[in-house]
């Protein structure tokens, strides 16, 4: 069947997940730490970072993991933070973090509209972080959905936000593809009976991402490619 629809992850895909996040992971564990630098590296082994190499492991936490989940695996460490209280810094902190453009967003988003594709977001991130993250793209008009982990449909690799799109677009999943950079995003679309596209700007390689996916590309950018191939 046609594809009619895309869903996009947003770190990783939409935005180059090292350049984004590379800069979050630092100043996050810093503020956790109140500047002590000893602590704050022991809290980035935690979560999977590497506070002088400003890098991630590729099994993070951070990568495909809700900001709960991250705020459960830190909170043993950080006992005398309540739980809502770090939920809450590590969402101030992810909107506030600068977004790095996989590619020039505004005229390959304005491409696949015009060609009459249904486009929507969704992410393991807070929903009020990706609007933020979206609008300071100046991209937030051009999708018609946008689901977080919070926004009531669960998250990947649930099927729930991808289900939730195809619903509102009023499409069948088979006629919407999921594009992501994690196999999080991949298992997702294959639960909910979707066509899945990895792409290589978030931390997998495409040996890791290729079992889930019915294509992998290097980037977003050559979506529009493929679709006129296919």
């Amino acid at each position: 069947m046609p594809i009619d629809a895309l869903l996009f992850d947003k770190d990783g895909t939409l935005f180059d997940f090292a350049d984004t996040w590379g800069a979050f992971g630092r100043n996050m564990l810093l503020r956790l730490s109140d500047g002590d630098h000893d602590r704050a590296r022991v809290l980035g082994r935690v979560i999977g970072f590497d506070l002088d190499q400003v890098t991630y492991s590729e099994d993070s936490i951070v990568i495909a993991g809700t900001v709960e989940e991250v705020a459960e695996t830190l909170a043993p460490h950080l006992a005398e933070m309540p739980r809502d209280a770090l939920i809450d810094l590590l969402n101030a902190e992810s909107a506030s973090a600068p977004q790095a453009q996989a590619v020039p967003l505004t005229p390959f988003l304005d491409g696949l509209r015009e060609a009459g594709l249904k486009l929507g977001v969704a992410t393991n991130d807070g929903e009020a972080p990706a609007l933020e993250h979206l609008a300071s793209a100046g991209i937030r008009d051009h999708f018609d959905f946008v689901a977080g982990y919070d926004s009531g449909h669960g998250f990947k690799p649930g099927p729930g936000q991808l289900l939730a799109f195809a619903a509102h677009v009023n499409l069948p999943p088979e006629r919407v593809a999921m594009v992501g950079d994690s196999l999080h995003d991949l298992q997702a679309g294959r639960a909910a009976g979707m066509t899945t596209i990895g792409v290589l700007t978030g931390l997998a390689p495409a040996e890791v991402l290729q079992p889930m996916a019915d294509v992998v590309l290097p980037n977003i950018g050559h979506i529009p490619e493929w679709l006129t191939r296919n």
